[in-house]
């Protein structure tokens, strides 16, 4: 059931120590509640599945590169398929698609419990079908997240999300600790049970939701075209870019804990199965820690600094273990590193989700989410190899040190605010036809004329640019701006869309925060009529 890392569900907030009036006020919404609790369950019997994985591959194999390479199998899918999940969850039905994937999820683990049981699981088969588990995970990360708005008011999005951000920590400090105990007492075969059954709650929770269907009409976007959509989205971004650098620097360097925590928790703390789950429940009550801290840590840091906590934090926990500490220690160190994992998600989380539009939101995630999971993966295989060279304790040494390098760095790249308005303004007057248009005809020019005074070109041009990427953003391919060669003060800005069902789409896409930036710019046309807007379309 678990979405992948960053998928925990949006992160706008967490949960404060005291908690505010109205921290828990999504609950009191019975759909609401009921999928919380079944989302709790289901990480919870996802965590049992993981470490029943990580753990039965170091019998199966102690080389370092099996270890890491079970890890990326269950990222790299999200690398390569988030995108077009993300597509997917914007045009499917949400709680059908939902219920497809969890179907497919429960499968996987079904598997491995008939496999473990017959004694017939090998290296391959794990990774093989660690791999698919991570498909089912690259379908429901964009979706699970998108679902969140849907199921609170706006008013109480921040306590939804934060309330989910606890649940998955709540499943990760449980899940853990008891699949361990049930592989140690059990073996693999029923801690993998375990998973299949909590996949019948989520499915039962998911048909008791009563999802309104989704209008459709002559707009509602195909996949080809909102996939290109969303690659535009993210291509002209720069906010979007911020984060996306900031991610995958972090998440390249930690990384190599979680890949190698499976043969430092036998080889360095001399660990068995139980111990390796009871760490990363530690990592799951750090996590908690973290989050219930988090609002009073960000009403005295910024989010850049948050940041550089964290990415230290985080690298004093890898160098901590590689000196092999005591097991007591070593569950504080874990407790440490899930506290600066879960301020780096959340912090991370929520910019994103304050700079994305809803049109494009499921799209947008999923970039962020590929661009996590690549990191992950990435660094899992990197590290894994990186450790058949150095060891175990060198290469985390390595990470610990390159993590605060560039924690250092980047940290002068200041990520977005994410205070802009981006609900539709509708503020664009619908376009003057001769006679219907087909919604796939195209491309579609549209051009915007300005008349503007030589003593105010230089501001005016700014200002313009400044919209370039809003045009972008919402559906244009191409942007330019032109002057007449008669006459300088007739300024015309122009812009491609690829058809024009692509150009309507764009009237209802253009936020407040780009009203206003086109309000400003229009102050500078001097005279009394508004900007003439001229639409040509190409002839067949």
């Amino acid at each position: 059931m678990r979405q992948p890392e960053t998928g925990q569900p949006p992160h706008a907030a967490a949960p404060a120590a005291t908690p505010s009036p109205g921290s828990f006020a999504p609950l009191r919404r019975p759909v609401f509640a009921v999928l919380w609790a079944a989302t709790v369950l289901g990480n919870t019997g996802t965590f049992m599945r993981d470490v029943a994985s990580a753990w039965l591959v170091t019998d199966l194999s102690a080389s370092p590169t099996a270890v890491a390479a079970v890890q990326a199998a269950g990222m790299l899918p999200i690398f390569l398929l988030a995108i077009p999940a993300g597509v997917l969850s914007d045009i499917l039905d949400r709680r059908k698609f939902l219920i497809f994937i969890q179907i497919l999820l429960g499968a996987v683990s079904a598997t491995l419990m008939l496999l473990s049981a017959s004694g017939l699981v090998t290296v391959s088969a794990l990774i093989m079908l660690t791999f698919v588990g991570g498909i089912g995970a690259a379908l429901m990360g964009p979706t699970w997240q998108s679902i969140v708005p849907e199921l609170v008011p706006r008013g109480e999005l921040k306590s939804a999300v934060a309330l989910n951000s606890l649940g998955i920590n709540i499943a990760r400090s449980i899940g853990p600790a008891v699949g361990g105990l049930l592989l140690a007492a059990f073996g693999a075969a029923v801690t993998y049970g375990a998973d299949v059954a909590s996949y019948f709650i989520v499915v039962s929770a998911l048909l008791w939701w009563k999802r309104p269907a989704a209008t459709q009409d002559e707009l509602s976007e195909r996949f080809g075209g909102a996939f290109r959509a969303g690659l535009r989205y993210a291509r002209s971004s720069r906010e979007l870019h911020v984060v996306l650098l900031r991610a995958a620097v972090f998440f390249a360097f930690a990384s190599a804990v979680w890949a190698l925590l499976p043969l430092v928790t036998r080889e360095i703390l001399k660990g068995d199965a139980a111990f390796y789950g009871i760490l990363l429940g530690s990592v799951g009550v750090g996590a908690i820690i973290g989050a219930l801290l988090l609002p009073r840590l960000r009403d005295r840091l910024s989010a850049d600094r948050l940041m550089l906590a964290a990415a230290i934090a985080t690298a004093t926990a890898s160098a901590a273990l590689a000196a092999g500490p005591p097991k007591a220690l070593a569950l504080v160190i874990l407790m440490l590193m899930g506290a600066a994992w879960i301020v780096a998600l959340t912090t991370l989380n929520a910019t994103a989700q304050a700079i994305l539009p809803n049109w494009v939101r499921g799209r947008a995630l999923a970039v962020y989410l590929t661009v996590f999971n690549g990191a992950m993966a990435g660094g899992s295989l990197g590290w894994g190899f990186i450790a058949q060279e150095l060891g175990l304790a060198g290469t985390l040494l390595v990470s610990a040190a390159g993590l605060t390098l560039t924690g250092l760095i980047v940290h002068h790249i200041g990520l977005p605010k994410g205070e802009a308005d981006l609900a539709p303004s509708n503020h664009w007057p619908e376009p003057i036809l001769a006679e219907p248009v087909p919604g796939d005809r195209g491309p579609v020019l549209v051009q915007i004329e300005y008349r503007i005074d030589s003593k105010d070109r230089s501001a005016f041009l700014t200002a313009l640019r400044r919209l370039a990427d809003a045009r972008r953003r919402d559906g244009a391919y191409t942007w330019g701006v032109m002057e007449d060669a008669a006459d300088p003060t007739l300024v015309t800005e122009w812009f491609m869309v690829e058809s024009w069902a692509e150009h309507l789409r764009q009237h209802h896409r253009v936020s407040h925060a780009d009203a206003e930036v086109q309000a400003a710019i229009h102050a500078f046309h001097r005279e009394a009529d508004k900007p003439v807007v001229r639409h040509l379309i190409a002839v067949d």
